[in-house]
């Protein structure tokens, strides 16, 4: 009588599909992680253009307060410091205390999107999402009457909605 051979998986064969499986969990992961940061680069940009159209708002406000009488220019000031800290409840940055990286400006016109502002401006979502020493600054152009948003932590050495844009 002959007996049969047990044939099993031989080690080569073993070695293999480990190595195989390996690479397709690799590129698994890179893909992850790839689509991950996408992802966080998109809530963040998403965040900051919904401020951005909250402080335009805010902007306009000032603006229609001025009104075209030319005698109120003198005002400017009063006027927008009254629409933007006392409505709106923005803390000026250099009031703040925080530190902010050096990409970001920090002259007069720039202020921090507070939690009471955010509460104000149906924002509560976009404020809770900040990691710990995270800010939203918002800077006020008068002179063309823009806004720009920045956050401080950024996205890659980016801070300024503008530069987050440019990277699409």
């Amino acid at each position: 009588m002959k007996i049969k051979e047990n044939k099993g998986v031989t080690l080569v064969a073993l070695i293999i599909t480990i190595v195989v499986l390996l690479i397709i969990a690799s590129i698994g992961v890179y893909s992850g992680k790839e689509t991950i940061q996408k992802a966080n680069l998109e809530a963040l940009r998403t965040n900051m253009l919904l401020i951005e159209a909250k402080a335009k708002g805010v902007v306009e406000k000032a603006n229609f307060q001025l009104g075209p009488d030319l005698q109120k220019m003198s005002e400017i000031s009063t006027i927008r410091s009254e629409v933007y800290v006392t409505e709106n409840k923005l803390q000026k940055l250099s009031d703040s205390g925080i530190t902010v990286p050096s990409g970001i400006p920090t002259g007069e016109n720039v202020y921090v999107l507070t939690q009471e502002t955010a509460s104000l401006w149906a924002l509560d979502g976009v404020y809770d999402e900040l990691a710990e020493n995270e800010y939203y600054v918002i800077s006020f152009d008068e002179e063309n009457a823009t806004v720009e948003i920045y956050n401080t932590l950024g996205y890659q050495g980016h801070y300024s909605l503008t530069e987050i844009d440019e990277l699409d």
